[in-house]
């Protein structure tokens, strides 16, 4: 069975791999056009582009994946499959093309989390359970024929950079298996229409700068979501604001919700965005309900640290978060 591997960042690579060493016909690659990126604006290659290049696939790379060229060429490769990890909206020309479909790995349990941030969301929204799902793709986003699901639970402090790494382990293991049993013949589809039962499906939209500033006013729990559900990126901001009125940007990275007994700090109701530290090791801020430990953070203009050595190069006498 021929394969076309459709993909761009790391999330994308454990799958492809899991194929190579697998020894699965992969006739062609797609992936993102090299981007100019840093300082220097050099032009860099996606993860996904390197891995191909070591393992000496056939890479394309279109812009405009209705080009007339492109499509010719993704003919000539007369794929059977075609397998989808993080990559972009396809037009039907693209996926109706093979004779065994186009399916695609998403970071959730579909149909919930359907959209571009789904682990993001799934944390933030304080989630016990999620999972990877394959799907064959349709006209719309995310909405196609599940055909497998892999389940995961989440633990309480764990980050969506920590989730991340597991689910793009699990996910090549259930793109492995979906493709066996279409090998195999043995898919058995389910709409998701048929799952959600006339509930709407949660949705993971795009993340941007507003979203992911801490509302201190709510409840520590929902904070701390917040937090490890955008670590470690695009990273839960907030600002300190002195009492001259100076303000400095702070990111932060980790946190935990506050159980008195694990600090040596004597504390009282604190106010949402109210600072209380000892100077050493303990740093707290108050929420709506409640108080979070923050762990590790990194004030504007320097590198990201853990509380102890924050603590020992910064002072927050009379400052409070925004």
């Amino acid at each position: 069975m021929k394969i076309v591997f459709l993909g761009t960042p790391d999330f994308a690579v454990a799958s492809l791999d899991i194929l190579v060493k697998n020894k699965f016909d992969i006739v062609g690659v797609i992936t993102a056009p090299d981007k100019p990126a840093g300082r220097g604006m050099k032009l860099q290659q996606s993860a996904v582009k390197k891995y191909a290049l070591e393992a000496g696939l056939k890479i394309l790379q279109p812009s405009n994946l209705k080009d007339e060229n492109f499509i010719t060429e993704l003919k000539s490769l007369n794929a059977d499959l075609q397998v989808i990890v993080a990559f972009r909206m396809l037009p039907k020309v693209v996926w109706s093309m093979p004779e065994k479909g186009t399916f695609n790995l998403h970071g959730s349990l579909l149909p919930d989390y359907r959209g571009a941030a789904p682990i993001n969301w799934a944390i933030m929204n304080g989630e016990k359970e999620t999972g990877v799902s394959t799907f064959y793709l349709d006209d719309k986003i995310d909405t196609g024929e599940i055909i497998e699901n892999t389940k995961t639970s989440i633990s309480e402090n764990e980050t969506a950079g920590e989730l991340h790494d597991r689910l793009m382990n699990l996910g090549a293991e259930l793109v492995l298996k979906t493709i066996k049993k279409i090998q195999t013949g043995t898919v058995l589809t389910k709409s998701q229409d048929s799952i959600l039962n006339g509930r709407s499906p949660k949705l993971a939209y795009k993340i941007f700068k507003d979203n992911s500033k801490i509302d201190w006013y709510k409840d520590a729990s929902e904070v701390h979501n917040h937090i490890r559900g955008l670590s470690p990126h695009p990273t839960a901001h907030a600002s300190i604001r002195y009492p001259n009125g100076k303000t400095l940007g702070l990111k932060i990275f980790k946190s935990e919700i506050l159980k008195e007994d694990n600090i040596d700090i004597t504390l009282q109701d604190l106010a949402p965005g109210e600072i209380k530290t000892d100077g050493k090791k303990n740093l707290v801020i108050g929420c709506g309900k409640g108080a979070v430990k923050i762990k590790t953070l990194q004030l504007a203009g320097k590198k990201k640290m853990d509380t102890v050595s924050f603590l020992s190069g910064t002072s927050l006498e009379g400052g409070y978060i925004i």
